[in-house]
């Protein structure tokens, strides 16, 4: 069941007031540091009730995705060639940020020293998490139990556990509709929340953005600005020419696209987090014409294996820590980075801090770049994350319209005309149409009944 396009607020009204919630947090960061620095629980609260409701939205809407689609070697077509995507733009942006770097050499003329450089601040980011192999790692994958794959703040855990409950609901026949209806329903309760909660949107954004400009200030940026500006750069690169082009493919406009989802961009702006979002992008992917089973299938998963912006940043990070340390490295050992990082990569937290504590896990396992060097990024990584958070969340939009289009559950001249439109005007057409689709099956069924 498609939810509701009008149960939530994200629409030109919402845009507005995170609009104006980022400028008061930005000016009171500047202004007043100290009781900025304050409003921190504001902007936490916020992404924790969003947290809270994300491994019940994954684990509905990837079951239901697979259980509608009914035919389990369609779902497996779908989910092949949204990981063969996912994979591929993966690397590329690995190799974008690997490239870029050493181009900008940001970490060129540091110095520092590694055993000099102090990482109890570092171990509190990371919050004192082990360092797991890489076969822990894949491990890690499964959960102890079903229950605690909802408990255990792993999206990926909670996807393994909805693609086969999806996967039997699929195989279980007429026996499972019960299931599937109550599912069903429970999905729209929980978008209803969602609806909700996304009320408080502009109030956690301007906690979040007050705290990070009067926390860290400005001043962090001066001798890491080299470095940051180089991100933004690339992260915009990225999107522009690369999702660009890849859009452009299939008829579609990147900037057409960023306008529609230009409401979600500012949450995830002053967030950091693109998981604030979830719930609403698919409703309006949706919208645009995607079949709903894509949707469901592809933007979970995507929210784990499709992390673009924590690509580039990952490479860039690694590169300059071993720029700033003095540390040489071969191509070899690059090349082994990268391998390392598409694994590690996967399951990085949409949130703030995720790609931070996935790069300190990676260098720990690799052993060539000095984890002690990550303490350099500790006053700009809160800044970098809106941008790593923003560009996952346009490769996530731009990887459905894509598969969906592969699978030819796409009508691209419908989708440019409703893009043309813009977000308030579709989100009334499209609920119009599934009000016409609804009534002419409920007309479909009384006349089977009728008939029987």
């Amino acid at each position: 069941m498609t939810p509701d396009p009008h149960a939530s607020p994200t629409r030109d009204t919402l845009y507005l007031q995170v609009l104006v919630a980022i400028a008061a947090g930005v000016i009171l960061g500047v202004a007043a540091p100290e009781f900025a620095s304050s409003l921190k629980p504001l902007g936490d609260t916020f992404v924790r009730i969003i947290k809270m409701l994300i491994a019940p939205i994954v684990f509905l809407t990837v079951g239901l995705g697979i259980a509608s689609v009914g035919d389990l070697r369609r779902v497996g077509r779908v989910g092949l060639k949204a990981l063969l995507y996912f994979e591929g733009m993966s690397t590329l942006a690995l190799l974008i940020g690997l490239v870029m770097v050493h181009l900008i050499q940001p970490g060129a003329g540091i110095n520092a020293n590694p055993d000099e450089l102090d990482i109890g601040a570092l171990e509190t980011t990371t919050g004192g998490r082990e360092n797991t192999t890489l076969v822990e790692h894949l491990t890690g994958i499964v959960p102890h139990g079903f229950v605690s794959a909802f408990t255990s703040d792993e999206i990926l855990q909670v996807l393994f556990v909805a693609i086969l409950f999806g996967m039997a609901l699929a195989s279980a026949g007429p026996r499972a509709k019960p299931v599937l209806y109550g599912m069903e329903a429970l999905s729209v309760v929980f978008f209803r929340v969602v609806a909700l909660v996304m009320r408080l949107a502009p109030i956690g954004a301007f906690g979040a953005m007050a705290y990070t400009v009067g926390h860290f200030g400005f001043e962090s940026l001066i001798h890491l600005g080299k470095l940051m500006l180089g991100f933004y750069a690339t992260a915009l690169l990225f999107v522009i020419v690369v999702l660009g082009l890849v859009l452009r493919s299939i008829g579609l406009s990147i900037f057409q696209v960023l306008r529609y989802i230009r409401a979600e961009l500012l949450i995830v702006l002053g967030t950091s987090s693109s998981e604030s979002v979830l719930p609403q992008l698919m409703d309006k992917l949706e919208g645009l014409g995607c079949a709903p089973s894509v949707v469901r299938l592809v933007v979970p998963t995507g929210y784990s294996f499709n992390l673009d912006g924590t690509s580039i940043y990952l490479t860039m990070a690694a590169v300059f820590v071993a720029q700033a340390t003095n540390t040489e490295l071969t191509w070899a050992q690059e090349a082994a980075l990268l391998g390392v990082l598409l694994l590690t990569s996967k399951g990085a937290a949409a949130v703030t801090g995720g790609g931070f504590v996935t790069l300190a896990a990676t260098l720990q396992s690799t052993r060539t770049v000095p984890v002690a060097g990550l303490s350099l990024l500790l006053g700009i990584d809160r800044f970098m994350s809106e941008a790593r958070a923003l560009t996952n969340l346009v490769g996530n939009t731009v990887a459905t319209l894509v598969v969906a289009h592969w699978e030819g559950e796409l009508d691209v001249a419908r989708t440019k005309r409703l893009l043309a439109m813009g977000a308030e005007a579709a989100a009334t057409e499209a609920a119009a149409e599934a009000a016409a689709e609804a009534a002419t099956e409920a007309a479909t069924d009384a006349t089977a009944e009728d008939s029987a």
